[in-house]
């Protein structure tokens, strides 16, 4: 991935009411595992302070294959990992081993550094077994960005779900019709999983100051006009947008305030300085960053950098 320093494009015009623009995914070979990528893009860089969006699956891994993401590095934000089917196991430098399921949140804060990987589990590994997901990364404020690293897990239990009329919303993060997730950005933050059944709606109300919705699964119309899966709608600012699904469908709604200032984005490191970057590189070429316990691996440079 290269910088990302352009200014943002103004979008491709309004498809429909409530929605200022659409983003398409891009497929990404991650070592023979395909994933679907809408942040950043060149419609739309950021959502609120989300600045990268990986939908992977759904798959199925046949027995003796799986997931495999060697240790890397990362600065200046924070991952979190949904799954929808499947398992990985989560390993970081700090010395966390967390399996991650359906409807639970990985929450690991980067801040001045951390090293993880990504790995599907071997008992898993040993059946075969399905993956279908978001990764996404929020952008730390920039008073928040050198922070100590930290990791999170919240069980699905944990999560707060709103249900009625055809419509199961679980709050991953910040508050959504009146549910609140224990679990919250460094800054305004939303991030709701949201399964429809047919005919079912759900209004997204203008809490945030900027609003996207993911297609995960299915098809829905807003506005009267239908977006596919894989698409990402850009909401427009102030308005309550319903989005409906003619059959059953399976939506994300992210958002929030937006960054505190332009970000560099290079491979998985994001900074609001490029000389912050250009010292990370250095010191995952040298060895500087900590080690995951018990793994010897690791996902080298990118060449050329």
């Amino acid at each position: 991935m290269s910088w990302h320093d352009a200014p943002e494009p103004a979008g491709r015009g309004a498809p429909c009411a409530g929605v200022d623009g659409v983003v398409s995914p891009r497929p990404r070979d991650l070592g023979g595992f395909e994933v679907r990528r809408l942040l950043p893009s060149t419609e739309r860089r950021a959502v609120g302070p989300f600045v990268f969006w990986d939908h992977f699956g759904p798959a199925a891994f046949l027995a003796g294959h799986g997931m495999d993401v060697r240790p890397h590095p990362h600065i200046g934000l924070a991952t979190v990992t949904y799954l929808m089917l499947g398992e990985i196991l989560h390993r970081d430098s700090l010395g966390s081993v967390q399996p991650i399921r359906p409807g639970a949140v990985n929450w690991m804060t980067a801040g001045r550094g951390i090293v993880h990987s990504e790995r599907t589990p071997p008992e898993r590994r040993a059946e075969g077994s399905p993956l279908f997901g978001i990764q996404a990364w929020v952008a730390l404020p920039r008073a928040a960005e050198e922070c100590d690293p930290e990791f999170r897990h919240h069980a699905a239990a944990d999560l707060p779900v709103v249900s009625g009329d055809g419509v199961t919303a679980r709050v991953l993060v910040g508050a959504f019709h009146g549910a609140r997730s224990p679990l919250r950005g460094a800054s305004p933050t939303l991030y709701v999983d949201v399964a429809l059944a047919p005919r079912a709606s759900v209004s997204v109300p203008p809490d945030q100051a900027e609003r996207a919705v993911h297609v995960a699964d299915g098809r829905v119309e807003v506005g009267g006009t239908s977006f596919g899966a894989g698409q990402m709608l850009v909401l427009r600012a102030g308005e309550t947008v319903a989005v409906t699904a003619p059959e059953a469908a399976r939506v994300f709604v992210l958002g929030g305030d937006p960054l505190d200032g332009p970000r560099h984005v290079w491979w998985n490191f994001v900074s609001s300085s490029r000389e912050r970057i250009e010292q990370a590189k250095e010191d995952w070429r040298v060895g500087r960053f900590a080690p995951v316990p018990g793994e010897t691996e690791r996902i080298p440079l990118p060449a050329g950098a």
